[in-house]
């Protein structure tokens, strides 16, 4: 999952606290293992003659599936180091402050959004960054519906989804037109990489939206892919990349035409460059943070303990900033449509998983509690909402309001029975037409303490007489599956929410939002799917969010956001599972840092200095 959504955690990793959150498809789901930051790729000695040369970090990666920023669909990712938005978001607390634009003004009717860039603002290549740019990145891209982005989705306004209107008024100023208020438009619009829309290079990519190769296809699908040089891809953040070897690493240097400077007019970042390197193993990073070759570390329930006890000589701190942003889950694939007359799902299994008992049957079946205490050595909390809990907008379990599923496979199998499901004297469970319960569950293979996770969710769902089989596969695979074959059963997964607006999620609820994986529209450019159904309580889902993104009033606001967590939960198109605490160990001469649960560790990178020894 991509910026303007929330994005897909990738598993096995808890990359995303360490550098920031990019909104979209996937990301790092380490449900407080400690499998956390990696380190490969470079050497220790390689590394250490590098930091000869000038300040730097050295974080933990993962392979990057593309350098193109509106069609990437996971987190951690590139963007939030080589790109800027019209404004900055505060990772504490949420306050918009200047961007590329060192203003902006609200209209009184809250219709017209006017943004005035900085003077002088260049690309990484020296050209100059006008409203030009602004206005080309989002009527030629993000606005195309040629283009497969999860930005758009943030951007619809009201019923009909429609988007706002961009027009240039003289090189440093352009303005947004909205056709109705629209209370997250100007987060929406410009709270930076995380939360808004990055502003791309109109000189460079042009011609690649005016374009189509050979398939008819716009040259810019295929524009910006990870066999593109690094060094020429161009942007306005504080980095640059300056190398990448697959599966290695990618290599950072300070942009010299980032716009920020200190407030002595010293330019920023302080941090000259930054090493991403890319490894597949939690063991590994660990072994790395504890040789002190590695600068941050995530840290898990497994790692916690030993890691404590090495503080002082490891010259690190471990922080603790409380629950962390975003959820992990199980969903089933609701599609009931065909593509080229074939079923998505198998049309037995397709009614198990569209009917309510049998969600709700699974979700009383998961033994939470058992997974926290052994899995996440007890830090962490069962989660209970569609909104993650740092969000403003969390409607706790506490409110009595919102259902909560705690472990009751008694309450599970009287909900099968009575959805007519029966039982053989051996405790396996067949469906009225007397099949089998069975189905498969995609995972990301290495992720979860090696997918330990997924074998209790297998030996959870045996005792109500289920047959779970595990396909662990990578997650390129997963993402392909999930988001364009559409071929799968059931996924464990997870999102992360690097919002303080809720509709940052609405590329999970809108029908057609690129998110909406339970019961995913295709893309605009794969094969069509016949006969998809939209459930009631799926379409007031939808609705629900756009009146939310409608209502200036907060209090109301808020009243809607808890409304779409009671049916979520109620109707459970997501089964939710932990959520963990969030942790990170940071190098004690690394100075700045202002750890954010919902925009990470180094959400402020740009202002990070590195203590000289």
């Amino acid at each position: 999952m991509v910026s303007s959504g929330w994005t897909f955690w990738r598993q096995g990793q808890r990359l995303g606290q360490q550098l920031g959150r990019n909104r979209g498809l996937a990301a790092l789901l380490a449900i407080g293992l400690g499998v956390a930051v990696f380190l490969g790729g470079c050497s220790a000695d390689q590394i250490r003659v590098n930091s000869a040369r000038g300040s730097q970090l050295v974080v933990a990666g993962v392979d990057p599936k593309t350098f193109n920023y509106l069609l990437s669909q996971e987190v951690p990712n590139v963007f939030n180091r080589i790109y800027s938005g019209l404004l900055t978001e505060d990772g504490i607390t949420g306050e918009l402050s200047p961007g590329l634009a060192e203003s902006w003004e609200v209209s009184p009717d809250k219709l017209r959004i006017t943004f005035t860039l900085h003077e002088g603002l260049k690309w990484s290549d020296g050209a100059p960054l006008t409203a030009d740019d602004v206005v080309f990145t989002f009527n030629d891209l993000v606005f195309n519906e040629k283009v497969p982005t999860s930005n758009r989705d943030a951007l619809r306004i009201g019923q009909k989804g429609l988007l706002p209107q961009v027009r240039k008024i003289d090189d440093r100023r352009i303005e947004f037109i909205s056709p109705e208020p629209f209370a997250p438009l100007v987060r929406a619009i410009a709270g930076g990489t995380d939360s808004g829309v990055a502003i791309l290079p109109k000189h460079i990519l042009e011609k690649t939206v005016r374009e189509t190769d050979s398939d008819g296809q716009l040259k810019f699908l295929s524009t910006w892919g990870t066999n593109t040089d690094p060094s020429k891809i161009v942007g306005s953040g504080p980095y640059v990349m300056s190398s990448y070897t697959p599966n290695e690493r990618v290599i950072f240097q300070r942009n010299p035409y980032y716009w920020r400077k200190d407030a002595q007019g010293n330019p920023l970042p302080y941090i000259e460059r930054l090493i991403w390197s890319i490894v597949d193993s939690g063991e590994a990073s660990l072994m790395q943070f504890r040789s002190g070759d590695l600068d941050v570390a995530g840290v898990g329930a497994a790692t916690f303990s030993l890691l404590k006890k090495e503080e002082k000589r490891g010259k690190f701190t471990i922080i603790n900033s409380g629950a962390s942003g975003g959820a992990s889950f199980i969903t089933f694939n609701q599609n009931q449509g065909k593509r080229n007359g074939k079923p998505l799902v198998d049309p037995v299994k397709s009614r198990w998983f569209n009917t309510l008992a049998f969600r709700q049957a699974v979700a009383y079946a998961i033994d939470r509690r058992t997974m926290i205490n052994n899995l996440y050595r007890g830090l962490g909390e069962p989660l209970n909402s569609s909104i993650s809990v740092p969000n403003p907008y969390h409607l706790p379990a506490e409110s009595g309001r919102i259902r909560v599923y705690d472990f009751d496979p008694e309450k599970s199998k009287k909900l099968l029975l009575d959805a007519g499901f029966k039982y053989d004297n051996q405790g396996q469970l067949f469906d009225a037409d007397g099949n089998r319960v069975r189905f498969t569950l995609l995972s990301v293979a290495g992720g979860s303490g090696n997918n330990q996770l997924e074998a209790q969710l297998q030996r959870d769902l045996e005792r109500i007489g289920i047959q779970l089989d595990l396909q662990l596969v990578t997650f390129n695979v997963l993402l392909d599956k999930t988001s364009q074959s559409l071929d799968w059963e059931c996924i464990r997964l997870g999102f992360s929410d690097p919002d303080f607006d809720p509709n940052g999620g609405t590329n999970v609820w809108q029908l057609d939002g690129r998110l909406h994986m339970f019961n995913q529209s295709p893309s605009p450019d794969k094969e069509p799917i016949e006969g998809r159904v939209i459930a009631d309580w799926e379409a007031r889902m939808a609705q629900l969010y756009a009146e939310g993104a409608q209502t200036l009033d907060e209090t109301k606001r808020k009243e809607i956001y808890a409304q779409t967590q009671i049916l979520a939960q109620e109707n459970l198109p997501f089964i939710n599972l932990v959520n963990s605490l969030s942790m990170v160990a940071v190098r004690n001469d690394i100075q700045g840092v202002k750890p954010s649960l919902l925009k990470g560790t180094f959400w402020n990178i740009y202002e990070l200095k590195r203590a000289k020894s």
